[in-house]
């Protein structure tokens, strides 16, 4: 059958693709890069790449192997990688979309037909009819504007998103595992200088009690130790309370239920310390790095891709479909060649007249890619922002460490020279036990703004996106 000339020039057309083609994102604005990639005169900074697993520049086991954990078991991490499945899937029937359908089918047709007689005798009898019949129809929509294609690229740009976010929550998860694990060790330690210092206390309530039996001390300094012998003991249920609840945390973090760390991640150890240096890598790599950004840009892409399916629908649309049969009243006329049937339809369908219905879905779709390009540049300045305030937290936080830690030092001197002062029996151990105390709470301070500090290096690897290795091309 030969194909009718019309059909020519949209056959022609079928190399068409409408729509807008996406180019890149539009740049962000009055965006720029971070201020912390070029401060770097006090050597903190530099400018060497990032790892991916960067939890290991703490140098911890304990959190290398909850890492490991998490990644391979959290529920978030599987919701992700299944939505990724999904969209792959969904790439699949875009393309398989694109091509030609077959069906092929069997069929047996009994009819009893009563007061019909084929036969040309009277009578008002029945009659039986059967009909045999094997087939085969297939069809295909030519994809004359493209629409088909925009589909296809739709599609590919959702694959990219989803990529993108299950690196995200891979990202947001090795942090969540990280500074919960710092919070862990920090009250653990926190715990045990805590429980020092009650002792201390206890020991210097007790000595007054002494003292104040033997006529030195009054019933006032006797009471005033007491009250702070019970504020060092209500001071150790609080920590207690919050390691408890960052056991369970790391539990669920790497899909086990509460409880399943306890035995191991029960021992006190210190909280691990950031690098010297904080690799941060050059500014343009930030948004490549960054999950959140990429995922955003590839639905942008994909937004734009579906104006292209928006606007090829308001074209024609030409069809082929194709019949193949075969069959009788027999059996056996299935394989007789003479009753072979064979029927081809092209189809040539336009709705022109649909009063604005497809303008309105391309104006939707234009819509809809704007709401995208504004989410991309909200990504991107909220990107800069997290990498700029996380630097600036960081650096402001190791000078509160060296604070804390000339304090711890001084407190040190200071429980020396009065441990001095007692051998030589110019001080009593009351005031040696106080000292130690200070020590003891100027030590607490040290631990608590070391954790602080590694925190906020963690968020700045949060921030930059380094819990993910892009390919490279």
């Amino acid at each position: 059958m030969r194909t009718p000339l019309i059909l020519l020039p949209l056959v022609a057309l079928a190399a068409c693709t409408v729509g807008p083609d996406y180019g890149g994102p539009a740049p962000a604005g009055a965006a720029r890069p971070p201020a912390g990639f070029v401060r770097a005169a006090d050597g903190t900074i530099n400018a060497a790449p990032g790892v991916a697993p960067w939890w290991n520049t703490l140098g911890d086991t304990a959190l290398d192997e909850l890492e490991r954990r998490a990644l391979a078991a959290n529920p978030n991490v599987q919701i992700a990688e299944a939505r990724l499945k999904q969209a792959r899937a969904s790439m699949r029937l875009e393309r398989a979309n694109g091509l030609p359908s077959g069906n092929a089918q069997a069929t047996f047709v009994h009819a009893q037909l009563p007061g019909v007689n084929f036969g040309g005798s009277g009578g008002g009898g029945s009659t039986a009819l059967n009909l045999y019949n094997a087939g085969f129809d297939a069809s295909w929509e030519i994809d004359l504007f493209g629409g088909q294609r925009r589909k296809v690229e739709a599609a590919q740009a959702s694959i990219g998103a989803a990529e993108a976010r299950l690196a995200d929550a891979q990202v947001s998860l090795t942090a969540d595992i990280a500074q919960t694990y710092i919070n862990l060790r920090d009250r653990q330690q926190r715990i045990v200088l805590a429980r020092q210092a009650a002792e201390r206390q206890h020991a210097m309530l007790k000595l007054t009690e002494q003292r104040h039996t033997a006529g030195t001390a009054s019933a006032l300094d006797v009471e005033r130790l007491r009250n702070l012998a019970e504020q060092s003991d209500a001071a150790i249920l609080p920590l207690t309370a919050e390691r408890d609840a960052y056991l369970n945390a790391l539990a669920t973090l790497v899909g086990e239920a509460p409880g399943a760390l306890d035995a191991v991640l029960g021992d006190t150890r210190a909280v691990p310390l950031p690098p010297a240096q904080v690799a941060v890598g050059d500014p343009a790599a930030l948004l490549q790095r960054r999950p959140d950004v990429r995922a955003a840009e590839r639905q942008l892409a994909a937004a734009t891709a579906k104006i292209g399916v928006a606007e090829a629908a308001k074209f024609p649309r030409l069809s082929f479909m194709g019949l193949i049969g075969i069959g009788g009243s027999k059996p056996g006329d299935l394989f007789d060649l003479g009753n072979l049937s064979a029927i081809a339809a092209p189809q040539l369908s336009w709705n022109f007249l649909d009063f604005g219905r497809n303008a309105a879905r391309v104006g939707q779709a234009e819509g809809a890619r704007d709401e995208a390009a504004a989410q991309y540049r909200g990504a991107v300045l909220g990107a800069l922002r997290d990498a700029e305030d996380s630097l600036s937290r960081y650096a402001a936080r190791r000078l509160t460490v060296a604070s804390a830690a000339r304090s711890l030092a001084s407190a040190d001197r200071a429980a020396r020279l009065m441990r001095q002062r007692f051998d030589a029996g110019t001080a009593t151990m009351i005031d040696v036990l106080d000292a130690e105390r200070q020590r003891a709470s100027a030590e607490q301070s040290l631990s608590q703004a070391t954790a602080v500090m590694t925190n906020d290096y963690i968020a700045i690897q949060k921030a930059l996106g380094l819990g993910w290795e892009t390919a490279r091309p």
